[in-house]
């Protein structure tokens, strides 16, 4: 069986190191799971680090602690190179390289909170999952 490729949104990132308790902070501890294939891309990784190395991350995360969370994300993820000279329509233009992502690895999933950012992602063939229902989709919770 084929592993489900994924794409993992910054605010599930955000949203797992501020609640010990969701679906987020499940998923996160679950990142190396045989099952699905992590993908990033530099301009992914770099968001990651931006925004969790931001002050109001804090008191959730340690600025010193960023890099090797980043690291190990990156030691479990497929790096792909963007090449796309257009950009997907995305009521956020600051996360159309996220679908450029999914749609360049034909991903199966985008996981995120901001399902409204990425409205045609159907259009590419990519699902979008909050934390909890993609873990609903593989049987990890009820």
């Amino acid at each position: 069986m084929d592993k489900i490729q994924i794409v993992i949104d910054t605010n599930v990132l955000v949203a797992a190191f501020r609640s010990e308790r969701g679906a987020a902070r499940l998923l996160l501890n679950k990142l190396n799971d045989p099952r699905w294939q992590i993908n990033v891309s530099t301009s992914l990784v770099l968001e990651y680090e931006d925004v969790l190395k931001r002050p109001k991350m804090n008191e959730h995360i340690l600025f010193e602690n960023v890099e090797p969370f980043i690291e190990s994300v990156c030691s479990i993820s497929e790096h792909h190179e963007i090449f796309y000279l257009w950009r997907p329509i995305s009521i956020d233009p600051n996360d159309a390289f996220i679908l450029e992502l999914a749609i360049r690895i034909n991903a199966d999933f985008i996981i995120t909170f901001n399902s409204k950012h990425f409205s045609n992602a159907a259009d590419f063939g990519v699902k979008l999952a909050t934390p909890r229902e993609f873990l609903r989709f593989v049987g990890d919770i009820p």
